[in-house]
């Protein structure tokens, strides 16, 4: 299949290529600051003054959109909230417009959305029929889905990745998670009993792979390890990938201090479950913390 990748350059968009590939597809990806192809991976403009990519993609069977400024980067001002919506709706409404004015319309979208939906809770289980937050993330993600739905309007099958925190080498939260184990330094955060639903990065690139391959799925697709732990136990779990103590403790006034409103991202979670993901067959190659932990530090202890 030949599928069209917006964030592709990114933490989880390398992973999706690389998988790609191995598969025998044929990636493309949209880029704002496209570079020389590298003779496998084409990249194509777009966001940009007078791109028009659609006119170099041809047939595509498939779009998968991960761009997004990330929320991780920067204090949340309010310059920095606005740019982390309309960065995700400018680069939805710019995939939906390629879309329709291709003369083969792709049959799916894949579209990245967040468990930050679900409102914070230490004792609620959360499927993809649960009911949704209030406040700031809830309502980003809310009005991206609102976005990307506008394709399935238009016949496309649409389906919305609600990723849980991304784990991997060089990339996504856990280069900042295992600092403090790094400097042996490391403990509880906050109260330690707030949930953390993650996915290993090589499952969530398979999960979009597997939604683009399977019909049956659409709409909202909790993108999570079925082994979801409170924070206390998934700190010690990387103390002990790493082969450091868990000790001292990362109290929460601290924390409001250093990060502000971002803070809730470290000090708050719910317990997410991928229910639609294992209905449809999927299989986790890295289902628990540690076994995730284990393969991203082999190398390390």
């Amino acid at each position: 299949m030949k599928i069209a990748i917006t964030g592709g350059t990114g933490f989880l968009g390398q992973t999706l290529v690389r998988l790609l590939l191995e598969k025998g597809h044929e990636p493309v990806i949209l880029t704002r600051h496209p570079d020389k192809p590298d003779g496998k991976v084409p990249q194509i403009g777009y966001l940009g003054k007078g791109d028009r990519p659609e006119r170099q993609l041809g047939r595509v069977d498939a779009f998968v959109n991960l761009a997004g400024t990330s929320i991780n980067d920067g204090r949340w001002t309010d310059g920095r909230k606005a740019d982390i919506l309309d960065s995700r709706l400018r680069a939805t409404s710019e995939v939906l417009r390629i879309m329709n004015v291709l003369a083969h319309k792709p049959e799916v979208l894949v579209n990245a959305s967040a468990v930050g939906i679900y409102p914070f809770s230490e004792t609620g289980t959360f499927t993809e029929e649960a009911p949704q937050g209030d406040g700031f993330l809830p309502g980003v993600v809310r009005e991206w889905e609102w976005k990307a739905q506008q394709a399935e309007e238009a016949g496309i099958r649409t389906v919305f990745m609600r990723f849980g925190i991304l784990l991997g080498r060089g990339g996504g939260a856990l280069p900042l998670i295992s600092l403090p184990y790094r400097l042996f330094a490391g403990g509880t955060v906050g109260t330690g009993r707030q949930w953390v639903s993650w996915i290993h990065v090589e499952d969530a690139a398979r999960a979009i792979l597997f939604a683009i391959e399977n019909s049956s799925l659409s709409g909202p697709v909790n993108t999570v390890a079925p082994g979801a732990l409170r924070m206390k136990d998934f700190g010690k779990e990387v103390g002990r990938a790493l082969g450091r103590p868990h000790w001292i403790p990362a109290p929460s006034f601290a924390l409001k201090a250093a990060l502000g409103e971002k803070s809730e991202i470290v000090l708050q979670g719910q317990r997410v479950v991928p229910a639609r993901l294992e209905a449809a067959g999927f299989r986790f190659r890295y289902p628990d913390a540690r076994s995730a932990l284990r393969e991203i530090y082999a190398d390390e202890k």
